[in-house]
């Protein structure tokens, strides 16, 4: 779930981050070859990529025209499975959708069927939804993480946040690829490749990368393959893809949303969240996957909120909100830094007053600890979540794993290796001295002499930053090049962060973040309704060969 952080933040100074027809697993050097031939891509392909009915369709629109009868489920999920086999499969091959489900049209028809019998579940009554390959689902899918080490029985159980979308009437479209094991196996990885799903690439520049574990979902919800997506994020992969692939992305506080079965990293940072087209679209998402569930701990820690987050989106929430802005979480382009203040000035003219600058004290000092937490929670969540696929899987453990890699490193290491998986076993229990001193640490410096200082004293709405960079070539060579980003403050507190559209540098996407702290999503996505219902930076990607 993390977004490669092992090639940006600290890691880079330290030691070290056809319709209806299944796609099935991808030959991984058929798809490099696919990726690396993406500046040849022919004129018609990029145009036929460009022409969709149903293209920048939001979740309400779609609702409103199946309501009224002009519209059914199963004729959009088969335009958006045809879509998938025309672009991605083929085409521009995006290589976005690792498998698509093969009883999704009969889904749909099902949808189709309560709703003519008067039983409407809710918003996402018939809507195909896309969700990451590090999702369970007990269904005709596989659930690897992008590794062919995995593929083999479907998972056994749903997991809650597949349930609850199933439960609130939504259609599972498919899976999608990912940066294999959620970026948590090399520190020179390449973001958006798996050994099972090849390389994702990006939307708006075939040749650039969609960055983040959360790729897939990424470039697919931005080229409007499904309506809205699922992602999971340690450290930026729902804000990194999303800022990058010019979408709206909410990483939410832990304990909102259930982790239960879903491939971990960390107990402690991850979560999965909604990554669409619009604020509205996310908040409606995250109304239906958040809440309580007895299968993760930490959903019943607290009682939770229960809003309907549609209630939150008011074009005049920016009056009168106090935006403090975080100066050292900028300055890392030149384009981002005059985009970020272009955006500031918007906000202003909004009625936000803004504390200029507010910086977070601690950035970057728990950087290391951050990466102990994360080896000693990989190795203990991944061993018990193989434990828990049961007969499903042939590799119950995090050290055969690495053996399965060895063994097969021309499909799975051809371009890096598995240092991560490699220092996490050599870890010891999560009882280890020098695990709860790094959890304390990071507690300690990333919230309350972190974020929760800084809200306290300035009396914040939210702290913004831009999201991240600019998307750079996608290079399996050296890895990724990440120019900088926020996401490290929000994920190590465990705390909410919003990126929204802000802007376009030489036709790539710009992403504005909004951090809070514990359970704001509320004032979070308000706030980026406002900036997103004044700015409206969104627009569909072109799908560039390239920008030179």
């Amino acid at each position: 779930m993390t977004d490669g952080f092992s090639r940006r933040g600290f890691l880079a100074s330290s030691t070290l981050a056809a319709a209806g027809v299944a796609l099935g697993a991808r030959d991984a050097h058929g798809a490099e070859h696919g990726a690396a031939q993406g500046s040849h891509v022919a004129d018609d392909a990029v145009d036929q990529a460009r022409a969709f009915a149903h293209s920048e369709a939001t979740v309400s629109e779609l609702t409103a025209q199946m309501a009224k009868g002009t519209l059914t489920s199963r004729a959009l999920t088969a335009a958006y499975l045809a879509r998938i086999a025309a672009i991605d499969a083929a085409g521009v091959q995006l290589r976005s959708v690792i498998e698509v489900n093969p009883d999704a049209l009969a889904i749909a028809a099902e949808r189709d069927a309560e709703r003519r019998a008067g039983k409407v579940r809710g918003v996402l009554h018939g809507i195909p939804v896309l969700v990451k390959d590090n999702l369970d689902t007990a269904d005709k899918m596989q659930t690897t993480a992008g590794s062919r080490a995995l593929v083999g029985k479907p998972a056994p159980r749903d997991s809650t946040v597949v349930a609850k979308l199933r439960e609130a009437g939504a259609v599972l479209l498919g899976k999608t690829n990912l940066s294999e094991w959620a970026n948590f196996r090399s520190t020179r990885s390449t973001s958006g490749w798996s050994g099972r799903g090849g390389q994702t690439k990006h939307p708006y520049v075939l040749d650039r990368n969609p960055c983040g574990s959360s790729s897939g979902t990424g470039t697919a919800i931005s080229a409007n393959l499904a309506a809205v997506g699922i992602g999971t994020e340690t450290d930026g992969s729902i804000i990194c893809p999303s800022s990058i692939c010019g979408l709206v992305g909410l990483k939410p506080t832990v304990g909102l949303v259930s982790r239960a079965g879903i491939i971990p990293i960390s107990a402690t940072q991850d979560t999965a969240g909604p990554m669409t087209r619009t604020v509205t679209d996310a908040a409606i998402v995250l109304t239906a996957i958040r809440g309580r569930d007895e299968r993760d701990a930490a959903t019943t820690a607290r009682d939770l909120p229960t809003d309907d987050y549609l209630q939150a989106l008011r074009r005049d929430a920016l009056q009168g909100a106090r935006l403090g802005v975080a100066r050292n979480m900028a300055g890392f382009h030149p384009a981002v830094d005059d985009a970020f203040d272009a955006a500031i000035a918007e906000l202003k003219k909004a009625g936000a007053e803004i504390i200029d600058p507010c910086n977070v004290p601690t950035v970057g000092k728990y950087d290391a600890a951050e990466l102990e937490v994360l080896l000693y929670e990989f190795k203990d969540g991944l061993n018990a979540y193989l434990a828990s696929r049961g007969d499903t899987v042939q590799y119950r453990t995090l050290d055969e794993l690495m053996a399965y890699n060895r063994a097969h490193a021309a499909q799975e290491m051809p371009w890096f290796a598995q240092e991560l998986f490699e220092q996490a076993q050599a870890k010891g229990t999560l009882s280890d001295a020098a695990y709860k001193e790094a959890l304390q640490k990071c507690r300690t410096l990333s919230r309350d002499e972190g974020l929760d200082a800084l809200f306290a004293t300035h009396r914040l709405s939210a702290v913004i930053a831009p999201s991240n960079g600019p998307s750079w070539t996608t290079d399996w060579v050296n890895g990724d090049r990440y120019s900088g980003g926020n996401s490290s403050v929000a994920a190590v507190a465990g705390y909410p962060s919003l990126t929204v559209p802000m802007a376009f540098t030489a036709g790539l996407p710009l992403g504005l973040s909004f951090i809070g702290t514990a359970y704001t999503e509320r004032t979070l996505l308000g706030l980026g309704y406002a900036f997103e219902q004044r700015t409206k930076a969104r627009r569909a990607p072109g799908f560039q060969r390239s920008i030179s």
